[in-house]
């Protein structure tokens, strides 16, 4: 049988009806890959796992929340659609509205968004526009503008947001149900969203016991962490530069009922592992996926899993939330310049390695 999207398999653990007309692009059905170069160098009682949501239509894990909040709001009538972005929302927004054939406006903050995530939102069709302040300025503008006009506000904190989030757990649970799970942490709307997911796993018995929840932010964004707002969150991993999460309360409920935490990585750190899983088991993921990667290797560092010594090997699932091809820029500024050659034998093996 066809893959038809993530309502039509879960749509007996979705909120949706007969009535409610799917709007899909076939997302979800993401791949969950064994990290076994990566795990080796981290640590030798863990098996990494990569959920890889880059490779959903629009390159990120937006798509799973988009698909269920578009799909509501032409369900309720609506028109037109709006949300604030560091990025991956407004292409994932624009994208699922001119399927559905509505109207998509786009707040972001100037300056502030990866080039390959704003070309989407414009390619699609949306109204984009920057504005001169941060991704929280852009929320609290949205959410004036979708309580005065009709218009349809599609961020996380749209409720049918989460219930499609939430169903990446069913997936990971459909091959086994991890020690841990890692993952970035920015809205905060996604760990909501994961737990949410792994506790209806839990009760509907595709799940024997639930993960231990791992939240990571950029130092200069890390509002969690601190215990207070950013004013002006600062980090290269553009996709968690959020300086008030707006599902802040849930993501802290998520790591205290999981036993858990949420720490904070370095823009260095995030780097390495940005780097590291591209060149040790080819998965090319966008600077704030790496920080699930960078924060294990920061706790492994720190002895967190030796716990799991005796013959048991912890198996972590890290989230990586978007393609590295949405911040092509950081890449190309990050990796290896290319080498100019004389097209003689002689010369390319100088740099051939056998």
């Amino acid at each position: 049988m066809p893959y038809l999207g993530l309502i039509n398999k879960y749509r007996k653990y979705l909120p949706v009806s007969a009535k409610t007309p799917v709007v899909t692009l076939h997302e979800g059905n993401t791949p969950l890959i064994h990290a076994y170069n990566l795990s080796k160098n981290i640590h030798p009682n863990l098996d990494l796992y990569l959920k890889f949501e880059g490779m959903n239509p629009t390159g990120s894990f937006k798509d799973r929340g988009m698909t269920m909040a578009i799909s509501k709001a032409k369900e309720a009538g609506s028109k037109a659609v709006i949300c604030a972005s560091t990025g991956n929302t407004s292409a994932s927004a624009a994208a699922y509205a001119a399927r559905a054939g509505m109207q998509c406006i786009v707040i972001l903050p100037a300056g502030k968004i990866a080039l390959g995530k704003l070309v989407q939102a414009l390619m699609h069709g949306a109204t984009c526009l920057a504005i001169k302040g941060n991704f929280d300025d852009a929320l609290n503008i949205v959410k004036e503008i979708s309580a005065k006009y009709p218009i349809t506000l599609v961020n996380s904190i749209n409720p049918f947001r989460i219930e499609g989030q939430k169903t990446a757990s069913y997936e990971v649970c459909e091959y086994f149900t991890p020690d841990f799970q890692a993952m970035p942490v920015g809205n905060a709307g996604n760990i909501t969203a994961y737990w949410k997911g792994y506790k209806e796993c839990l009760s509907h018995g595709f799940a024997k016991r639930l993960p231990v929840m791992l939240g990571f932010q950029a130092s200069g964004s890390a509002p969690i962490v601190r215990g207070y707002p950013i004013a002006k969150p600062e980090t290269i991993a553009t996709a968690i530069r959020i300086g008030n999460p707006a599902s802040w309360k849930q993501a802290v409920e998520a790591r205290d009922e999981s036993k858990g935490l949420i720490d904070m990585v370095t823009d260095a750190e995030i780097i390495k592992a940005y780097k590291l899983v591209a060149a040790s088991d080819g998965v090319f993921c966008e600077p704030a996926s790496a920080s699930s990667i960078a924060g294990v290797i920061k706790l492994a560092k720190k002895g967190y899993f030796n716990k799991f010594k005796g013959g048991k090997r912890a198996r972590i699932v890290c989230i990586l939330t978007g393609h590295g091809l949405k911040d092509p820029d950081k890449a190309i500024e990050v990796s290896a310049k290319l080498n100019m050659v004389k097209p003689k034998l002689s010369e390319i093996m100088k740099f051939v390695k056998i």
